[in-house]
């Protein structure tokens, strides 16, 4: 018995495609299965280990804190990601604790990922036009190869990344919509809602395909009566489906911060321990129309930053968009020439039916994306039904013309994979050990401490690692807390709690004085301490060690070396305790308070830039600072200047005038977004903006 045979009953009709998938006439379809589930461990197993910066930040931590209460010990451990819906990463830490091999997990990851593949083939059979089993594979294996050769797929298959695992909620959501379409059952409709609901309560960012799905149901072919009420009833599914996998967690959030979830919508629930203002990671939202007119071409450019941080081109979608924009100029063309009969009307079947009704949530499901975040990793699932769309408007067209295109589009793709497209974050070698190899000293792991870490990778993977009841704060790094405020009192609350068990905790083999120019150094280790009254105490200073990582774990923009050049895999992480300090600072609180007043009117001159405003200003070397999330810049005074930088892209440094005269007065500044990299000139009195 395959897979698809084992499918629960929900008994609809004969002759449909679900009951074709639940049937005996199913049986080719378990090869394809397992050959799709082998392609993924073969490329699983070729690309080695994936160890992205999400992974230490945040992935096993997530999995470990749903599984244990970490709300009265910990706050902030991963910065915001801490408090995102946890459980879709509890199989990935259960595998790692249960002490298997990187391998093994890696590859019953794989195995779960494969699933994505499957579907991809079922969303083709849906649509195809002929009953011919022969014609259904044929499509269905076209389908899932040009939906695999997406590098984006490629780079997370076997990765603790979440993108595809909630994918495939989406996905089989949207095949059950496909096979409503082309034969209208209410159980398919609320089933999907059903998924897609629980998809978003996972990943709220798969909302969008959720939301598309409306698209698709327009298609029915029912009366505009009966589609409203199917409507009305994948509506309720959806809310249900999300409530039931977000309510044991967002029920936590509610009592802990006021907003069921926290962090996300704080501007309508204004939790007094994060910000307020509106978040929107712009990183890859077309800043003009023309640009998202031209995001499609400027996917298939083998370049870091266009629609995912590292190089992934990708040319379906422009093949798309080209096939698409073809096929209309042929039908208007046909249409105005000879005028369709009653017999070409009639010739809309329910699979036709079911592509067009795929086409139209696509197009919804991409403006939406488009708008939304423009990140690729966000938009898997809606690439396979791409890669559907793409196979059955091909095989819609005479052989030859479906044939030469399909090895354009394999062919140019091939050599983009081969010359032009980054595997993997941060690849490590399969060595035949478990996930983390950590070394910790013995007082840490049986003497629980409160750890203030520090840097925007906050290491939070060390908190299974650690002694039983140990804390973490990720005070410094892409969210920085302060010592003010309902966030302030919490973390004095803790600090009091675990005194004098208090250490901090970032990256590196040792701390460095300010005259070595290496970090991390003490000094601006001290500056963050001083925000809690704390200093480091340099006499108990320990280090623990990880192997299997690469140098400096990061978001990694550059080209990995060569497979046949070896790759450090030791990682220090150093803690140190942490004392009461009671020196006295007036002169850097003076400091912090005029750059606040500078930053504060920067922030105002140019809102677009600098965004969420108003938070916490830090003390890093000679320079007071605050990163703005939303758009990756960091906007700083020192030196008698203030400047700003983007920090994913490592733009060049921007000079916005003289910290002596935004000390005066407001400037007032020409500022934007100009071909993916932010602007500002000050502007002086007599010119307009």
């Amino acid at each position: 018995m395959s897979p698809a045979e084992s499918r629960p009953d929900l008994a609809v009709p004969r002759g449909t495609p679900l009951s074709q998938v639940s049937g005996t006439a199913s049986a080719y379809r378990l090869p394809v299965y397992i050959a799709c589930t082998a392609l993924a461990l073969v490329c699983n197993y070729l690309l080695g280990k994936d160890m992205p910066s999400d992974t230490l930040n945040y992935h096993l931590y997530a999995g470990f804190s749903a599984l244990h209460d970490r709300f009265l010990q910990d706050y902030f451990a991963a910065g915001p990601q801490s408090y995102f819906n946890p459980y879709i990463y509890v199989p990935f830490y259960s595998l790692v604790s249960a002490g298997l091999s990187a391998l093994e997990i890696s590859s019953a990851l794989a195995v779960a990922h494969s699933v994505i593949l499957w579907l991809t083939f079922e969303l083709a059979v849906s649509v195809c036009p002929s009953d011919d089993r022969r014609r259904h594979v044929t499509i269905g294996v076209c389908a899932v190869a040009l939906a695999f050769v997406n590098p984006i797929l490629m780079q997370e298959i076997g990765s603790s990344l979440s993108d595809i695992t909630t994918g495939i909620v989406v996905l089989a959501g949207w095949l059950l919509l496909a096979q409503a379409v082309s034969a209208t059952h209410a159980a398919r409709v609320l089933c999907a809602g059903l998924l897609l609901g629980a998809a978003s309560a996972l990943k709220p960012t798969n909302a969008v395909h959720a939301i598309a799905g409306f698209a698709v149901l327009a298609m029915l072919p029912q009366a505009l009566p009966v589609r409203i009420r199917h409507g009305l009833g994948y509506a309720a599914s959806l809310g249900l489906g999300f409530a039931i996998v977000a309510a044991p967690w967002s029920y936590r959030l509610a009592r802990t911060f006021g907003n069921p979830l926290f962090p996300l919508m704080n501007s309508v629930f204004r939790s007094p321990e994060f910000t307020t203002e509106p978040l929107l990671h712009y990183r890859f939202i077309p800043h003009t129309f023309v640009e998202a007119l031209w995001r499609p071409f400027a996917m298939i450019d083998p370049v870091t930053m266009v629609h995912e941080e590292l190089s992934a081109p990708d040319p379906r979608y422009a093949v798309l968009m080209v096939l698409l924009s073809v096929l209309f100029l042929r039908w208007l063309w046909r249409r105005l020439v000879h005028p369709p009969s009653l017999s070409a009307r009639a010739q809309f079947t329910p699979a036709a039916r079911a592509l067009a009704a795929l086409g139209c949530g696509l197009a919804v499901d991409w403006v939406l994306w488009l708008s939304g975040s423009g990140n690729s990793r966000y938009f898997l699932p809606m690439s396979s039904v791409a890669a559907v769309v793409i196979v059955a408007l091909l095989f819609r067209q005479r052989p030859k013309v479906r044939y030469y295109i399909l090895f354009v589009i394999f062919g140019t793709q091939a050599v983009q994979l081969l010359m032009g497209t980054q595997y993997r974050w941060n690849a490590v070698p399969w060595d035949g050990g478990p996930w983390f190899q950590i070394e910790v000293p013995r007082q840490l792991v049986i003497e629980p401490s409160l750890y203030l870490t520090l840097g925007t990778q906050s290491n939070s993977f060390i908190a299974p690692f650690l002694a039983p009841g140990a804390g973490l704060i990720n005070v410094s790094g892409g969210y920085a807390l302060g010592s003010e405020g309902a966030s302030g009192a919490r973390i004095e609350s803790l600090i009091q709690r675990y005194t004098p068990h208090l250490r901090v905790l970032l990256p590196g083999s040792r701390l460095y004085a300010d005259d070595d120019r290496r970090d991390p150094r003490r000094s601006d280790v001290d500056n963050v301490l001083q925000r809690f009254g704390l200093r480091v105490d340099m006499r108990d200073c320990v280090r623990i060690t990880v192997h299997g990582l690469p140098p400096d774990v990061q978001v990694t923009l550059e080209r990995l070396p060569p497979a046949d050049q070896p790759l450090a895999d030791t990682t220090d992480l150093l803690t140190c305790h942490a004392v009461p300090d009671n020196a006295d600072h007036s002169v850097q609180i003076a400091g912090q308070r005029a750059a606040e007043v500078v930053l504060d009117r920067l922030e105002d001159a140019c809102p677009d830039l600098f965004q969420p405003r108003r938070l916490l200003t830090e003390h890093i070397g000679d320079s007071w600072q605050r990163y703005y999330a939303n758009t990756d810049l960091r906007a700083w005074v020192g030196q008698g200047w203030v400047k700003f930088r983007d920090v994913i892209r490592s733009d060049q440094i921007v000079f916005v005038g003289r910290e002596s005269d935004w000390v005066k007065a407001p400037l007032r500044l020409a500022c934007g977004r100009r071909n993916g990299h932010y602007f500002a000139t000050v502007l002086n009195s007599k010119e307009g903006p």
